[in-house]
């Protein structure tokens, strides 16, 4: 068993119609998938305080008590109730304790988060709660970071993200996104690199070399937030992307290798997997942590990381 620790909300469920898309399946399989390679606790409720400081106070105040259009639940995509609440506190408060965990000792791991299409006022995309804008305003907030970069991989553009940090000089948006899928209407990320439907490995591996590492480096961060969505994957039910379990794996050993290669602490989160083979979405998230494992198995700690 490592030193290192990740969280997981799959405790936390909550209602869903029989054959609803969402795939809540993942959660506990990627746990019992990671069981024996790491120490997986369940992750804490996140404080209102820390949400309000990016959504708005009156947003927050109505989903907490169901006080929502017909509307608003269509586009978050998820039936409100009170467990999908507290399912959305246990995400993002992962989020923050993994980002905790990265600067004390160089990796963090959330089995969950990367919600990344909420706004501050407005839920979109089964996201509710902007687990990573969270978590980036905190970590510049408290001193713990003096430049964050929000690294997007998910299919999806990081709509939300990109428009709650837009005006914060010392963030970071990148964002690797299918330039045809949704959001249908992109916002505008620090560096978006949309990409035409059925990329390969070998087309996207090219762009992260070529493009999307540079730019991490140009920006000297920190402190990276990873977004390392599976559904780039061939047969995602939502993605148009072609890339094999073993591209998306290398994608990630790249960006790990990376960052210990910098001393850059980095928290990685699942976002979205939405595989029409169940199996490859659960191996495809667990060996995202697996890989980082692997890269960071012999690090202990980073030199001159403030005490948080």
């Amino acid at each position: 068993m490592t030193s290192f620790r990740a969280y997981t909300p799959a405790a936390y469920d909550f209602p869903l119609p029989e054959g609803h898309r969402f795939p809540m399946y993942k959660y506990a399989g990627v746990v019992e998938r990671l069981r024996d390679r790491i120490d997986i606790l369940d992750a804490p409720r996140l404080e209102w305080e820390l949400a309000e400081a990016v959504h708005d106070a009156e947003y927050l105040r109505r989903w907490r008590l169901g006080e929502v259009s017909r509307e608003e639940v269509r586009n978050f995509g998820l039936p409100w109730s009170p467990e999908v609440v507290e399912r959305a506190l246990r995400a993002s408060g992962g989020t923050v304790v993994a980002m905790r965990d990265a600067l004390r000792c160089g990796f963090g791991v959330n089995l969950a988060g990367g919600t990344h299409h909420a706004f501050a006022d407005r839920a979109e995309g089964f996201s509710l709660l902007n687990d990573v804008a969270i978590a980036a305003r905190l970590a510049l907030a408290e001193g713990w970071a003096r430049r964050v970069l929000i690294l997007d991989l998910d299919v999806h553009q990081g709509n939300g993200t990109a428009r709650l940090l837009a005006n914060e000089s010392r963030a970071f948006t990148l964002s690797v996104h299918g330039e045809r899928n949704y959001p249908f209407r992109k916002e505008v990320s620090d560096l978006d690199l949309g990409l035409p439907d059925g990329v390969t490995d070998g087309e996207y591996l090219e762009v992260m070399d070529a493009k999307v590492l540079p730019a991490v480096a140009a920006f000297e961060p920190d402190l990276v937030l990873y977004l390392a969505g599976v559904d780039v994957l061939a047969g995602d039910r939502f993605g148009r992307f072609a890339l094999t379990l073993d591209g998306a794996t290398r994608r990630s050993r790249r960006v790990f290798e990376a960052c210990r290669a910098w001393r850059v602490p980095i928290v990685t989160t699942m976002a979205g997997g939405y595989n029409r083979t169940p199996e490859l979405t659960i191996a495809a998230h667990a060996s995202t942590v697996e890989v980082g494992l692997q890269v960071y198995k012999a690090i202990q700690s980073l030199d001159n990381v403030k005490s948080v």
